[in-house]
This record gives C-alpha cells, structure tokens and sequence, in this order.
C-alpha cells in the first residue's frame, strides 16, 4: 500500500485543533501555528478565552498515522488547572467542561498551613 504524504511534513508530534462556534459565522476548525497546536498551548488558549464556544477537540499525529476526539481529557484538564488556581471555569468553556467532563470529581489543593 502506497503511503500518502503528510499534510504537516517533518512534524512527528501530537496536533490539537478545536471546532468552535462562532454564532451567525457558523462553525470551524480553528487556524493555529503548528508551534501553538500542542496540547499545553491548546489549554492555555482555551483558559485564555481564545475560542468563542468550542464544541470539539480533536488530537491527531501525522507521521504516527493516528487521530482521536480528545473533548474529555481536555476538558478534564480544564475542570483540574480551575480548581487547582481555585477559581470558576471561564463562561466561554462551561458549556464544553459541562459536556465532556461532567461533574467529574476534581481534585483540589490543600489550603497552605499557617505556621
């Protein structure tokens, strides 16, 4: 079987795009630089309120020939950083957290002991 070349050429790693709604727009998978489509960057974008309403993320590797819907770890991690800094999940992302994270239990930090 003849192999198809890779629409990311060279990159070897794990590629996270979000399908956001963008109201009247409609939806779309959102353009990113290839150095901002990993996994950390794709967080901190989402915490940084830099989807509208995204309603999917799908992680993918290329030259490992794989791809997968990463919603729920995504937003498992997301429901986790919020609790960790104790504050709320930004409205923006409560509706996909609510989908796809559920009310996962969430770890909180134990508060610091005055000494």
């Amino acid at each position: 079987m003849r192999e198809s070349p890779s629409i990311a050429p060279g990159s070897d790693r794990d590629i996270y795009l979000v399908l956001d709604d963008l109201g009247r727009a409609g939806r779309a998978w959102r353009e990113t630089d290839l150095e901002d489509s990993d996994r950390e960057m794709l967080i901190a974008d989402l915490l940084e309120d830099q989807y509208k309403n995204p309603l999917r993320v799908i992680a993918f590797n290329t030259a490992e020939g794989w791809s997968r819907d990463a919603s729920e770890d995504v937003a498992r991690e997301i429901q986790q950083r919020c609790a960790d800094r104790m504050i709320e999940v930004p409205a923006s992302l409560q509706a996909f957290v609510d989908r796809f994270a559920g009310s996962a239990e969430v770890h909180t930090p134990l508060p610091k002991r005055a000494d």
